[in-house]
């Protein structure tokens, strides 16, 4: 008997990324920087629901503030997916969201991520893991990490990607009350933009930062402020572009207690890392 086919996916996760550092080591012609950076995975994120649609259309079902759906890169990701391989589906998509946006976290590029990974099951499109990364970094920087599904070593724009093998950690992860456009921070006149490039077998023992935290920081004082907060208790730093801060911690009850101790108007979570995507094993 012919098993039927897939009709719906529920809840598939997007987990939120950190970068645990993030150099800016040059500046291609196009304009584009070179980052190097080390990507780690929370178990913490949104949740995406992918339904079957015969007529080919792709529609965003709930409501994201600020975000038309046409603009939307879980829209674009299926519009991708079916120029791509020329499937005729389509699907209505349904976000849960929990990351903050604007907050370094990668919310939007894990959401694309997922939806590339999803529809390829759902529709049976039957692309690579390497063939969807390839496509994920037409919508941006940080997807092909999601479809890379792991801790990872990054360099180039982000898509060169190394695995990184990292012992399990818990995170207090806090968000200030502002969201920082990426594009400003990186268009910026003040920024570093030739921290010298160090080697994945040195990571460990490299002192690093994030060059974009200074930059954050001074146009955006709440960044500086959620920092400030956060160092009381453990080294903070900022992720990405900001606006979000985390702190490695010992145990889950000391992130925990630390949450409970965030001050308003600012935000704060505790996140266990993740070693792998929750979907990894829909692909090869």
């Amino acid at each position: 008997m012919d098993t039927p086919p897939l009709i719906r996916l529920e809840r598939c996760p997007a987990p939120a990324k950190l970068n645990l550092f993030l150099h800016v080591v040059g500046r291609r012609a196009d304009g584009y920087h070179l980052l190097q950076t080390a990507f780690r995975m929370l178990d913490w994120g949104d949740s995406l629901t992918f339904a079957l649609r015969a007529d080919g259309a792709v529609h965003r079902t709930t409501e994201v503030a600020g975000v038309p759906e046409k603009q939307d890169l879980v829209v674009r990701a299926g519009r991708l997916l079916q120029q791509a391989s020329g499937c005729r589906h389509g699907a209505d998509i349904a976000i849960d969201k929990r990351l903050p946006m604007g907050g370094g976290l990668g919310g939007g590029s894990s959401d694309a991520a997922t939806t590339l990974i999803a529809l390829n099951r759902l529709w049976g499109t039957g692309l690579s893991r390497a063939a969807l990364a390839k496509l994920g970094l037409q919508l941006g920087a940080d997807v092909p990490f999601f479809i890379f599904g792991r801790d990872a070593f990054a360099e180039g724009v982000g898509e060169e990607l190394q695995p990184l093998t990292l012992p399990p950690a818990w995170y207090v992860v806090v968000a200030p009350p502002v969201l920082v456009p990426t594009a400003e921070i990186f268009r910026a006149e003040e920024l570093t933009r030739d921290t010298g490039p160090i080697r994945i077998t040195d990571f460990a023992a490299s002192t690093t930062r994030n060059d974009l935290q200074a930059v954050a920081c001074n146009r955006y004082p709440e960044v500086g402020a959620a920092i400030e907060w956060l160092a009381q208790f453990a080294p903070a730093r900022m992720t990405g572009s900001g606006a979000c801060v985390f702190a490695e911690v010992g145990s889950e009850m000391e992130a925990k207690d630390i949450v409970e101790k965030c001050p308003a108007p600012m935000r704060a979570w505790k996140a266990k890392s993740l070693a792998r995507h929750p979907l990894s094993d829909w692909l090869d």
